[in-house]
């Protein structure tokens, strides 16, 4: 099977960012540094190009994308909506529709996937692209995979990811769009893991975000997760609170989607993590800070199919963008920034698109 237009994630090296985008470039640098990965492969930018060229979208978003007022939200939610209806009105290249379909169908018949967006601006040290696209959840066949490949590109070009890169000065045509295909986790719990704290910039912590079901309600804000602080160098945990984890989110392979349903006491309440896991996550996210040379943003899950011990995936790993950049820009002199700076408190950086199918 040719490599042009699909590519297994322990297949993909450092030097396939521009192919493969921020997301699935870190997926494969996981792979195969050994980290437990659910399996899966990209769909290159080479195929999001061919979608370009061949269909005369290329052109056509050149012309619609001159002399944007990002201000003007009206015209830009119009002319976002236009480029996607145009992307949605167009087949897939046949050769690149069969790339996909092949690359699925070795996966299983019928599995369950994630189908994700990765940018080539996304994951960026410099520049926090995360949640400007969409992902699916819990997709089931081939031609829905196809769907949903189509929708990744389509929403490179929603009003919000439009205005980020006209504000940041990152040109539309240049920015690609790869997406992963990614075998669904069935997570009894999941969430977010920072090797800092996000408050404070503390590099001796690592702070975990955890609530039951699969880890977009973290991401997204749809729950308040149970919160664990862990001493790094001591492995131990300083700090936890519980929260009322009213909803999670679950798939149902029946009908092949994920479903929120409402979390019934007494479990709302109950620790989504054993002090066991709280410290399992975190050494993950120390491995992958340490592999990875910076402070990490990681999200994971607990996969309720795998055995204890080895049920622990991780689903990203992308450069902490906050304090990183903060870093950048501080005074030579650190004691010139004041007690105030130090209590300064963050939002939170978790903010994304999530679609369960």
């Amino acid at each position: 099977m040719s490599n042009l237009y699909t590519l297994p994630f322990d297949q993909i090296s450092e030097n396939d960012f521009n192919r493969v985008g921020g997301k699935c470039a870190s997926l494969g640098d996981m792979t195969n540094a050994g980290v437990a990965v659910p399996p899966g492969y990209a769909v290159t930018t080479d195929a999001y190009l061919a979608m370009l060229d061949e269909t005369g979208l290329r052109a056509e978003l050149e012309n619609r994308l001159n002399n944007i007022d990002v201000e003007d939200f009206a015209a830009l939610d119009t002319l976002a909506e236009a480029i996607q209806v145009r992307f949605r009105s167009h087949h897939l290249p046949e050769r690149v529709e069969q790339a996909i379909r092949d690359a699925y169908d070795a996966m299983g018949q019928d599995l369950p996937v994630a189908v994700r967006s990765s940018a080539t601006a996304e994951d960026l040290p410099d520049a926090s692209f995360a949640g400007q696209q969409d992902t699916y959840l819990w997709v089931v066949g081939a031609d829905n995979v196809i769907d949903k490949v189509r929708d990744c590109w389509a929403s490179l070009f929603t009003a919000r990811a439009i205005a980020y890169r006209e504000k940041n000065n990152i040109p539309h045509i240049e920015t690609l769009m790869s997406v992963a295909v990614q075998k669904m986790v069935n997570a009894k719990a999941a969430g977010v893991a920072m090797t800092l704290d996000p408050n404070t910039g503390d590099r001796t912590r690592i702070v975990i975000d955890a609530a039951w079901g699969l880890g977009e309600t973290v991401v997204s804000g749809t729950v308040t997760p149970d919160n664990f602080v862990v001493e790094k160098v001591l492995e131990e945990i300083l700090d936890r609170t519980v929260s009322d984890k009213h909803i999670e989110l679950v798939g149902d392979a029946a009908k092949g989607e994920a479903l929120e349903r409402p979390v019934e006491a007494p479990r709302n309440t109950a620790s989504s993590l054993t002090d066991k896991e709280v410290l399992a996550v975190a050494m993950l996210a120390k491995s992958l800070e340490r592999q990875k040379k910076c402070p990490q943003d990681v999200e994971w899950a607990i996969d309720a199919d795998l055995p204890d011990g080895e049920n622990l995936v991780a689903l990203q790993s992308r450069p902490e963008t906050i304090w990183s950049q903060k870093a950048k820009t501080k005074p030579k002199n650190p004691y010139a920034l004041g007690m105030a700076s130090i209590t300064n408190t963050l939002t939170n950086p978790y903010a994304g698109k999530v679609k369960a199918k």
